[in-house]
């Protein structure tokens, strides 16, 4: 293949001292013992006590002294257990109690990896022939925990990206507000997750009124949980209800951070082993309006649940969950608007071939039709996308990934139809990118993968991870890859 493919000499590595202040929490009996010794201490004691915690970590994270009091904030109920009235507790003693409830997690000490692109919703103060551009990144911590973050920077005439400052202090939303649910699509994302139980979920709904919050619907698992004997199997039911609701939710950032200070990290049951793999795209309705939309997929530890967040400005996000029958599996990708009046997603059902769906609501999946099945040899074992179809006037460029011998990721591309996206009219027989061998390192070997790319200058730009530990960008010529795609079907 004569495509010529440039990587460019930048690496996005994992860096330990990028740390959020995470609320820590132990058990009742050793939390009370703390606030218990707290407590106990003379005043002058407290202030000697706080002033070198203050001293030593307001340089790390933004009014940490506000952090501090948010987390005192989440255990006050125990200081009742102690008969002790929380607001009779002087500040300084309150924080210095919120101090022992913190601690620090360093959100990409392990990797940082599998990036997507999009341009930036603020162009002001760019040349006409550069971009402004956000890269998104799931960056893994302590315990292999995932969340999403940020780096942004300006694309040049020859498409070298300059990295723009890199804010220090990282944070996560400085409000999460929880969602409020319709019984009915509810039920019936409940039964789409094919879970069974002898007894049904309307012991615990039918005590709701049509609409209910995330708070109304625990207050009635806890009284099921008083009137039922547990077994196993209700339990799991509970745990089930409770997994779901806790999946919708909003996030606000502070406006005095910058972009690469905001930290989605993990906060439903759902996602509490980490946000994977983020595919952002800048959508266009109907009305030319901007909306960018990320699919990803939650982790508990053990069940995985696509989701789905959009946002307009980076400060403010939604999350949602996705629902339909084809709403089961890793990798949907968002076409970047409606094709035919429909929403279009790429997804694979079945983990091994890409598929294509279409929807009258963006957040509800039913049916998919089959795209593209492993057929070169170095995408046998599975194959699947790298993000969101990119619009040409040549068809619909996909990246894609195959997996082959030694479980080598690679990536590939196909080309669809532009009127009718279910057809595909181009196809790489040989790799795109394969790993050479500073790549083949990582925390996982022999990976390349990216979760999306874009164009800009008549280049194909392509942000990827190697082996699962750091990322860099390459980009090749769109026209002289479209030239090689339409040669091949």
């Amino acid at each position: 293949m004569s495509i010529n493919l440039k990587r460019k000499n930048i690496k996005f590595s994992p860096d330990p001292s990028h740390v959020i202040a995470r609320f820590l929490f132990i058990t009742e009996e050793r939390a009370m013992s703390t606030i218990r010794s707290v407590l106990g201490m003379p005043e002058e004691e407290v202030s000697k006590a706080l002033s070198p915690v203050l001293r030593d970590f307001s340089l790390r994270h933004r009014n940490i002294s506000k952090i501090f009091e948010k987390h005192f904030n989440k255990i006050a109920y125990l200081c009742v257990k102690l008969n002790v009235d929380p607001h009779s507790i002087h500040f300084s003693r309150k924080i210095l109690i919120g101090s022992y409830f913190t601690m620090e997690y360093s959100i990409e000490s392990a990797a940082f990896f599998n990036p997507s692109i999009v341009e930036h919703p603020d162009q002001s103060e760019v040349l006409p022939d550069e971009k402004r551009v956000i890269l998104s990144f799931r960056a893994t911590g302590e315990g292999h925990i995932s969340s999403i973050v940020f780096r942004t920077g300006v694309m040049d005439k020859n498409n070298h990206l300059i990295i723009e400052p890199i804010g220090n202090m990282l944070e996560e939303a400085e409000h999460i507000r929880r969602y409020i649910y319709d019984k009915k699509p509810f039920k019936e994302k409940l039964e789409e997750m094919n879970f069974h139980s002898t007894i049904p979920s309307e012991i615990v709904l039918n005590k709701l009124n049509e609409e209910f919050t995330y708070d109304e619907l625990s207050k009635c698992i806890d009284d099921a949980k008083q009137s039922l004997q547990l077994t196993s199997d209700k339990e799991l039911l509970f745990n089930q209800l409770t997994w779901l609701a806790s999946s919708h939710y909003e996030l606000d950032f502070s406006l005095d951070t910058n972009i690469s200070e905001r930290v989605i990290f993990p906060v439903s049951s759902n996602e509490k082993n980490g946000i994977e793999d983020a595919r952002f795209v800048k959508f266009i309705d109907e009305n030319k309006e901007a909306t960018y939309y990320a699919t990803y997929t939650a982790y508990d530890g053990t069940t995985i649940l696509p989701k789905m967040l959009d946002t307009k400005d980076f400060y403010h996000f939604r999350i949602l969950p996705v629902h339909g029958e084809i709403a089961q599996n890793k990798g949907m990708a968002l076409f970047p608007r409606k094709v035919n009046g429909k929403y279009t997603m790429l997804c694979r059902l079945d983990g091994f071939n890409n598929y294509i769906a279409f929807s009258e609501n963006i957040n509800v999946w039913r049916e998919a039709k089959l795209l593209q099945t492993p057929k070169y040899s170095w995408e046998f074992v599975q194959i699947g996308n790298c993000g969101s179809p990119i619009e040409t006037d040549e068809g619909w460029l996909v990246i894609t990934h195959g997996v082959g011998p030694m479980r080598e990721y690679s990536l590939g591309a196909i080309l669809l139809d532009l009127n009718d996206p279910t057809k595909v009219i181009g196809r790489l027989k040989s790799p795109l990118l394969m790993p050479n061998e500073e790549e083949r390192e990582g925390y996982v070997p022999n990976v390349v993968y990216s979760c999306g790319s874009m164009v800009n200058n008549n280049d194909l730009i392509i942000p990827y991870a190697m082996s699962d530990l750091a990322s860099t960008y390459a980009t090749v010529d769109l026209k002289e890859l479209l030239v090689e795609l339409k040669k091949q079907v």
